[in-house]
């Protein structure tokens, strides 16, 4: 199984869509690591350096509608080969949000209060993430400061998650 903890990128805005995650010029390549060096090339996002800031960081916290645009899995492949296996937004688009679980990777939805607490407490910090998908909760920690939300994980989800995602599962079962 994936380790779905770590450094917290926060990307405070909505509808950051498919060609932001990664650029349709690039969805020739072959193999899923090819797609790392582009991974929000074209995110326009005042004082985010994709080159400088996602080093490092495997959790994203950002707003609502994370994934719209083209349905590709490409998007969360991008995220999944720079080690940013967690994604927590106030909703994703359907497909997008599907295709990360088929990955094994986590598209955690939360409350927009919940998430605007997140922001107003650890963005703009170093803040590491700790999430535990047994007991659904992910806690920020940013020097003294440390909350713990809880978050759903349940069904085909939780089992694409327990089977590091659909190929594991398929093996599992079939």
């Amino acid at each position: 199984m994936k380790d779905f903890s770590g450094k917290v990128l926060f990307l405070d805005r909505s509808d950051i869509n498919t060609d932001e995650i990664i650029p349709a010029k690039y969805l020739t390549e072959i193999t899923k690591a090819a797609l790392k060096p582009y991974v929000l090339e074209d995110l326009k996002l005042d004082g985010f350096d994709p080159k400088k800031d996602i080093e490092g960081k495997k959790v994203i916290i950002t707003r609502e509608n994370f994934g719209c645009g083209s349905s590709r899995e490409h998007a969360p492949w991008a995220l999944e080969v720079n080690n940013i296996f967690t994604v927590v937004a106030v909703n994703f688009a359907r497909i997008f949000r599907q295709n990360m679980y088929n990955c094994g990777m986590l598209a955690i939805d939360m409350e927009a209060s919940i998430v605007d607490d997140m922001f107003a407490n650890f963005a703009g910090k170093e803040t590491l993430a700790t999430v535990d998908t047994e007991k659904t909760t992910i806690t920020l920690k940013a020097g003294d400061l440390e909350k713990s939300y809880a978050f759903k994980l349940e069904g085909f989800d939780k089992a694409l998650i327990d089977s590091d995602g659909w190929v594991g599962y398929a093996d599992m079962k079939y």
